[in-house]
């Protein structure tokens, strides 16, 4: 028994090899569609899909991880477990395969089959979920199945673990701060589990309070922005503040899906929903702005969205 747990713990200093490839994503300005904005406004991006698992959900999912292995819950044989739209579990899966810990995720059934694959081919373990209930359908079934079998799973929790939020204050802020020399006036960020909005701000407000923070969500309960949360009609993150943004702004899905179309065909950007979202949003911000420096997160790219004709045709 004792050999057995021993060949299961996970090696830390390969957790520490994984954290030197994640982040320090490159900041792009949005040229052609900034264009129109006074001389004195620019629009920049995080492009997070540099990040090894494709997406600005690695920087959470290791530092979940970390977190979890340092303080015993994680690496000695529990199964990772966690609700996701797809992201979060591609984030997960990436790195618990080369530390040798098992994941189980909890999804919509409707989820892109190019997510799905994905997954599958990580090894991950998928339970599919009722797709009418959405993403709260699936939490509310991971939350069941870690009550269940607490002494199988490791519930990693990303809505409501503060790790998740703490990832971008260490990470993300920082070099958004340096990437720009201090200029940032405004961040945007789109709510899902609000943890890159909570932990950028967090950050960027320690260093400068006059910084304004805006948060995105679609602007209704049904939508097809996947990985952000109409707020109001969902169940609320728990590290989600709503006090904490000085704006929001709602976003259509065919505003999403448009700027897609636009970042790939004038900015020459094959990037995600939720980064259509994102242009828009900070485009809008901009567009009232007599100077300023806007920074926004585009968390993935293109590739898993191809099976969706409703982004990509017309």
């Amino acid at each position: 028994m004792t050999t057995t747990t021993h060949q299961l713990r996970v090696d830390i200093p390969a957790v520490a090899g994984l954290e030197a490839h994640v982040g320090n994503t490159p900041l792009l300005p949005l040229t052609h569609l900034a264009s129109r904005l006074r001389p004195g406004v620019q629009v920049l991006a995080k492009a997070e899909w540099f990040n090894p698992g494709g997406s600005v959900k690695d920087r959470p999912a290791l530092n979940i991880i970390r977190t979890a292995i340092d303080c015993g819950q994680l690496g000695q044989g529990q199964r990772l477990l966690d609700s996701t739209s797809g992201n979060m579990g591609i984030a997960y899966a990436t790195f618990c395969a080369p530390l040798g810990i098992p994941v189980t995720l909890v999804m919509p059934s409707n989820a892109s089959p190019e997510r799905i694959s994905i997954l599958r081919s990580l090894g991950a373990e998928l339970i599919l979920s009722d797709p009418v209930e959405g993403s709260d359908g699936a939490l509310r079934l991971a939350r069941q199945m870690a009550a269940d079998a607490p002494q199988r799973y490791f519930y990693a929790n990303q809505y409501d673990n503060p790790a998740n939020w703490e990832a971008h204050f260490w990470s993300t802020g920082p070099e958004i701060l340096n990437q720009t020399g201090g200029a940032v006036t405004h961040f945007v960020a789109g709510l899902g589990t609000s943890g890159t909005l909570t932990g950028v701000g967090k950050y960027l407000r320690e260093n400068n309070p006059h910084i304004r923070i805006i948060g995105i969500q679609p602007d209704r309960p049904m939508h097809g922005i996947e990985g952000l949360k109409h707020m109001p009609s969902a169940i609320r993150p728990g590290i989600y503040d709503p006090a904490f943004p000085d704006q929001l702004l709602h976003i259509q899905t065919e505003t999403a899906y448009e700027m897609v179309r636009r970042l790939g065909r004038q900015e020459g950007l094959f990037v995600g929903i939720s980064s259509g979202a994102a242009a828009a949003a900070a485009l809008q911000i901009a567009a009232g702005l007599e100077s300023g420096v806007v920074v926004t997160i585009f968390p993935d790219a293109g590739y898993k969205y191809l099976s969706n004709p409703e982004i990509w045709g017309g």
